[in-house]
């Protein structure tokens, strides 16, 4: 798991003339996002974030090496991530979702039924992807449809309910229903 990197922000829009950006925060505290030290953006270029502070629901920062306006508008849209071993250890009953890529996905009664591919957040709450096969398929992720999270055993636990909104999707998307 420590080898992962893991996108704490993207960069969203340049702010001012002298620079700074606008980055949306996935830390859980969004000024978090400025420190963690050197960060990479899925470019491969590092950056140092400086001086952030909060404005609305984006974090603003300066960062090292870009001056002005049309350098800092070069980089919306730039991901950025660190290693997941500079993250702090999660508390006993808490998690990353990176750490939960790759495990596997079972029913109620313990069959295999596919693994997690990652998560997505379209808005509506975090939704989990699962590959079944070569079929992509999305399911809520919440406790109601996943009740079971063990690390220890490298697996997910998928409710009934879970399950047919997972058989319900694999339906919609055949045209069947």
């Amino acid at each position: 798991m420590t080898d992962k990197r893991i996108i704490i922000g993207r960069i969203v829009a340049p702010h001012g003339l002298r620079g700074e950006v606008k980055i949306k925060s996935f830390t859980e505290a969004p000024l978090d996002v400025a420190s963690y030290g050197a960060v990479m953006a899925n470019d491969g270029r590092k950056f140092t974030l400086t001086s952030a502070r909060m404005q609305g629901d984006v974090v603003v920062v300066t960062i090292d090496g870009i001056a002005d306006r049309t350098s800092a508008e070069s980089l919306r849209g730039l991901e950025l991530s660190i290693n997941r071993a500079d993250l702090p250890a999660p508390n006993e009953d808490e998690f990353y979702h990176a750490d939960l890529i790759d495990l596997a996905v079972v029913d109620p009664n313990g069959v295999e039924i596919g693994h997690v591919v990652a998560f997505h957040d379209f808005g509506g709450g975090d939704v989990l992807e699962l590959r079944r096969g070569p079929a992509a398929v999305f399911v809520p992720f919440t406790q109601a449809m996943v009740p079971t999270i063990d690390l220890k055993a490298g697996r997910i636990v998928l409710s009934s309910e879970g399950l047919a909104a997972m058989i319900d999707a694999n339906a919609a998307k055949a045209g069947v229903g």
